[in-house]
């Protein structure tokens, strides 16, 4: 259980250390070079605590410069109390709460969340299903479009009743490793082509594909050594280890997660979303502490720089 008396949560000195660990475990290393052994502290002088020299190539900087906490003037402390709070929170939590809890505006609040989001995103995942479990895939559809249209992408109109699809929902395709990861996309339109093409390039040719009935799936097949599904218009859920129960129980949390925490999301946005609650998910069996610290190692070499303010 986390103490959040810590002084990584109170402590600018405490925090900044924290970080400096976590992100050069074997002493400073300039960002802009990538030199080590090369690097002076000017603690104590005029540039203020927490900067250093780079001799190679003649550069100051933090432990902020190259990640996602540069040029902000947040504190540290408030980064790594902001982190370790959306890590340890299951279903989120809203910039409304973090404005709140950390003291700062609720546009920073809601910056921040972004920024600490996109150090939640997984820049180079491997192929699934190569550890021989089976991977399962579904699609679900969450939040209205923001750019509506009244006729699907063959021109027919939309039902009520969802007789023809779901009418201007935001598209989003899962793909859950059993036992493993889970890895969501956000898609324009859930077509059989662009749902193949998810699975082709995330998918190792050699895995078992389980899906529902859906016809999305029907050349799947070609893509993986076996390809099962469930028949849930049939009333049937499983039939020994065909299912799709895995995938369905993350969508479970992400939507009561959207609907009860974050209740409003810019489509912009929506992939940023799906990359925070598939990060919990996939650490779902560290604590969160180790989880944050994977956030923070997340953090270098990405950049947000917008500032206009949205609902989130």
């Amino acid at each position: 259980m986390t103490d959040l008396t810590n002084p990584i949560f109170t402590d600018e000195a405490a925090a900044r250390a924290h970080l400096e660990a976590i992100r050069w475990p074997d002493g400073p290393s300039c960002p802009y070079c990538g030199v080590t052994d090369e690097s002076k502290a000017l603690g104590g002088q005029s540039m203020g605590d927490g900067w250093y020299h780079c001799s190679a190539c003649r550069k100051k900087y933090t432990v902020r410069v190259g990640t996602v906490y540069e040029r902000s003037h947040v504190p540290l402390h408030k980064w790594v109390l902001a982190t370790h709070l959306l890590c340890a929170s299951k279903k989120g939590m809203s910039a409304h709460q973090l404005h709140r809890m950390l003291g700062v505006t609720y546009k920073t609040a809601w910056f921040m969340a972004h920024r600490i989001r996109e150090s939640m995103k997984d820049t180079s995942p491997g192929p699934m299903g190569g550890r021989g479990q089976p991977v399962e895939a579904d699609e679900t559809y969450f939040g209205k479009v923001d750019e509506p249209t009244m006729t699907r992408s063959d021109g027919k109109p939309y039902h009520k009743a969802g007789a023809r699809g779901p009418a201007n929902k935001r598209a989003i395709v899962s793909l859950v490793e059993r036992g493993g990861n889970v890895r969501s996309f956000h898609v324009e339109r859930a077509t059989k082509n662009t749902v193949l093409e998810i699975v082709s390039k995330n998918v190792t040719v050699n895995a078992t594909l389980y899906t529902d009935e859906s016809r999305l799936y029907t050349d799947a097949d070609l893509y993986v050594s076996q390809h099962e599904t469930v028949n849930h218009s049939a009333k049937e859920y499983a039939r020994g280890p065909v299912h799709t129960n895995t995938i369905e129980g993350y969508f479970s949390i992400f939507k009561r997660g959207m609907k009860g925490v974050y209740q409003h999301c810019g489509e912009k946005h929506l992939h940023r979303y799906l990359a925070e609650f598939d990060f919990r998910y996939n650490a779902r069996k560290i604590e969160d502490d180790a989880r944050a610290v994977l956030s923070h190692k997340g953090a270098e070499g990405k950049r947000l720089t917008y500032r206009r303010s949205h609902s989130a």
